[in-house]
């Protein structure tokens, strides 16, 4: 049996943009939100904390992990989707720029790529390894903090969530969702 907290990193430069394997720091909001975010989860006994590599997600852990006797560790398969081309642009961007692909690639989501970019089914092949191969070696209590998507496919297969509600749970930065259960 596994506890797992999934958490979204806080807030960064480039809220609103396409943002998966880009960098940016997080924004004074994110700040405030981390701050905020290792308040709440102060008491909560956890055995490890699990991060994406990349800032925001590693920046979010380490608020997480401050003051505690337990390891942080960065796990690059914890990345968000790679949006190819599109990182750091809008949607509104991606819409001027290439407006006959932004049709062709809602219609067909999660089954077409943003150019250049990371296909869906590598994408969740990849986050599911990971987090079945962190539920099997820390059997918890655990954090595992990293991105929106990487949490929708988590969330979806362990919970059996639809689409709409892993989004619904997903979409504030630093929300915490827990599980407790058995990787699939």
């Amino acid at each position: 049996m596994s506890r797992v907290l999934f958490i979204r990193h806080a807030e960064t430069e480039m809220a609103g943009r396409y943002c998966g394997h880009s960098d940016p720091d997080l924004s004074s909001q994110g700040r405030v939100q981390v701050v905020r975010l290792s308040q709440l989860l102060a008491e909560e006994m956890l055995d490890t904390v699990y991060s994406s590599d990349l800032r925001r997600a590693a920046s979010t852990a380490e608020a997480i992990a401050a003051g505690r006797d337990i390891p942080r560790v960065l796990r690059p398969a914890l990345r968000e989707i790679h949006f190819g081309d599109w990182e750091g642009l809008s949607w509104e961007e991606v819409e001027r720029s290439d407006p006959d692909y932004a049709q062709k690639w809602v219609k067909s989501y999660p089954n077409l790529p943003a150019p250049s970019g990371e296909r869906f089914e590598n994408f969740e092949r990849r986050v599911l390894a990971e987090v079945d191969h962190l539920m099997d070696r820390s059997p918890g209590p655990i954090a595992v903090v990293t991105h929106g998507g990487v949490l929708r496919v988590a969330l979806r297969h362990l919970c059996g969530y639809s689409e709409a509600r892993a989004w619904q749970e997903t979409q504030q930065y630093c929300c915490v969702v827990r599980y407790e259960g058995e990787s699939k």
